[in-house]
């Protein structure tokens, strides 16, 4: 039973600390801002976690923080491509077309991690900020690194959920995880 406290008390400092390393994590100019994707209704619409997310995104390009952003997702099971919705969405909001790149094959973290840091070796980019949930920041950040990425920070939206409780305590074995997983 001790064990078993001292294993829990662990698993949950290790969550806290990278809760608290994503919340304490500061944006700086960047080549590449790296949006990951999230939940697009059947419409096209980003769901409201999204939106925040390209919001975030949108002020970094405004206030000319990164040149390009990068826009990562899957298609989801009913067909909608949610790397197109943040296209689209960002390109309503002012971002030429021409800065944005799209990537529809970000079915998660590490597949847009691996993809991002392709496009940046090939165009000689060497710096990304990336966009996500406080809680995913220190997961996506160590991903970008494994794969090369030189420069990383991180910039995440004001935007709370429930869901967020699950995601803390998903992100300390992904962490793990992504840590120690072949590149």
């Amino acid at each position: 039973m001790k064990l078993l406290k001292i294993v829990a008390g662990l698993f949950l400092l290790v969550c806290a600390g990278l809760t608290a390393a994503g919340l304490l994590t500061h944006p700086r100019p960047a080549d590449v801002a790296i949006v990951l994707g999230n939940t697009v209704y059947h419409d096209g619409t980003p769901s409201p976690r999204l939106a925040a997310r390209l919001g975030e995104a949108l002020q970094c390009y405004e206030r000319r923080q990164c040149r390009i952003v990068f826009v990562s997702g899957g298609i989801e099971a009913s067909g909608t491509n949610e790397a197109a919705a943040m296209r689209a969405w960002l390109v309503r909001r002012g971002v030429p077309d021409g800065s944005i790149v799209e990537d529809e094959a970000g079915n998660d973290t590490w597949a847009t991690a691996l993809h991002a840091s392709e496009f940046m070796r090939k165009r000689g980019l060497s710096s990304a900020v990336v966009v996500t949930q406080y809680f995913h920041l220190p997961r996506t950040m160590l991903a970008l690194k494994r794969f090369g990425v030189a420069e990383v920070s991180g910039v995440y939206p004001w935007f709370w959920e429930t869901r967020d409780v699950y995601s803390i305590v998903r992100e300390g074995p992904a962490f793990v995880w992504y840590a120690v997983r072949p590149v």
